[in-house]
């Protein structure tokens, strides 16, 4: 068979519906993708940070502002002597934020609230490419109002940036495979990479749908294909790891202390606490901060701000010398804590979970099966064969995953 690069030339379908508005009201999709844009930006930014943000991931944000040592580091404290448990680059926004517009609450949350509405365009132009403006619509729509991601998108994790930047390697990626070019094949490789400095392994879940996508469908041999796939995966590794290995490779006296961790390492963070023991359940982390101090010295104020220096608890140590960590990030424990029910297949179909974004489950499946069962497998010619392997592939991932892991908390479901 010969091989082709070239971009597949195939007319984007037309729902009839949509043809018959369009020709009556040429700029209708427009009017009605900026009233649901309109509509998200109200849902975020409405009264954002009225609540306050906490106080773990704000104290980190502000020690992070203090100086570049802590901002590399995501440093818990102002005097770098511990992290926190997550990666710094979706805190490097918030921090960004806060030095434009001052340290506050609404400051801090803007980051999250922008990616919000971001995903919902972003969203839209995924679906509408491949399935026509109506689809489209629907499905910025269903994102806009979906109770888990409003409640995301106005918190101060930084799902609703992993969510924005998968959803941008999620375009790279069906590009890659629509024209079969490596570049991009790699690009998505580099921003899922970019996730994991995010989230860490959180990022991976959408690794199957796009390894899948591009064996199944780039317009290339299949050798090629697993070629490429394999170059992806290793450009993937060194960017995934870039930050974790830098960190590590520093010597311990340098640096501050790996909070969440026992042995001081970014890569037993990532794979242990921020990776297997997701999925597995377990303990939160290292030891626990005993000194009420630690507390203290993130506490808010009544005017949102925290204090620059003079904090105590992240640098006590207790009797065999160690550093003593900070508060985790979010509560701990297995099995039906954390308000996500039990493991098994139903989980995502009952209380507490079912109140949540899988309200749209049934509907999604049913769509997909509909589609799939009207045609013949020609997936490396039909763009929308291409989008329901991927959006599936992801669907059935995520799904999985949140079905049988023994600890994580509601709001990771926002990338579904």
């Amino acid at each position: 068979m010969a091989e082709t690069s070239a971009t597949i030339t195939q007319a984007e379908p037309e729902h009839p519906i949509g043809q018959r508005v369009q020709q009556r009201f040429p700029a209708w999709h427009h009017l009605a993708l900026g009233g649901i844009t309109l509509i998200s930006v109200f849902m975020n930014f409405f009264q954002l940070g009225q609540n306050g943000f906490g106080s773990y991931y704000p104290a980190a944000v502000r020690s992070m502002m203090d100086n570049w040592h802590n901002f590399f580091f995501a440093s818990y404290d102002p005097g770098g002597f511990v992290t926190i448990d997550k990666p710094p680059v979706g805190f490097w926004f918030e921090v960004a934020s806060a030095k434009i517009f001052g340290f506050s609450p609404f400051s801090v949350l803007v980051p999250q609230a922008l990616a919000g509405v971001l995903s919902v365009i972003l969203l839209y132009y995924l679906v509408q490419r491949h399935f026509g403006v109506v689809a489209g619509l629907l499905a910025a729509l269903a994102l806009a109002l979906s109770p888990i991601s409003i409640v995301t998108n106005r918190n101060i994790t930084i799902d609703s940036t992993l969510a924005l930047t998968l959803l941008v390697g999620a375009w790279a990626v069906l590009r890659a495979a629509e024209t079969g070019r490596l570049r991009w094949l790699l690009l998505s490789a580099v921003i899922v990479g970019v996730g994991f400095n995010i989230k860490m392994l959180e990022a991976y879940l959408v690794v199957p749908a796009f390894g899948l996508l591009y064996l199944l469908a780039a317009p290339r041999s299949i050798w090629k294909r697993i070629g490429h796939l394999a170059i992806a995966g290793a450009l993937l590794l060194v960017i995934s790891l870039s930050w974790v290995v830098a960190v590590d490779l520093i010597p311990a006296s340098q640096r501050p202390y790996v909070g969440s961790t026992q042995d001081n390492s970014e890569l037993s963070l990532a794979l242990g606490y921020n990776g297997i023991q997701r999925l597995l359940g377990g303990f939160r982390g290292g030891p626990p901060a005993t000194n009420t101090s630690s507390n203290r010295s993130v506490n808010t104020g009544s005017n949102g701000t925290l204090p620059t220096s003079g904090g105590s608890g992240p640098t006590n140590t207790g009797g065999n010398g160690a550093r003593q960590q900070p508060p985790s990030g979010g509560p701990g424990g297995v099995g039906g804590l954390f308000d996500i029910g039990t493991p098994g297949p139903l989980r995502l179909f009952t209380q507490p979970l079912g109140g949540q974004i899988v309200w749209l489950l049934p509907l999604a499946l049913l769509g997909m099966i509909a589609l799939a069962w009207q045609r013949r497998p020609r997936l490396q010619s039909d763009r929308q064969q291409q989008s329901l392997v991927f959006w599936g592939m992801w669907l059935l991932t995520m799904g999985i995953f949140f079905s049988v892991a023994g600890f994580f908390h509601q709001y990771y479901m926002t990338e579904m």
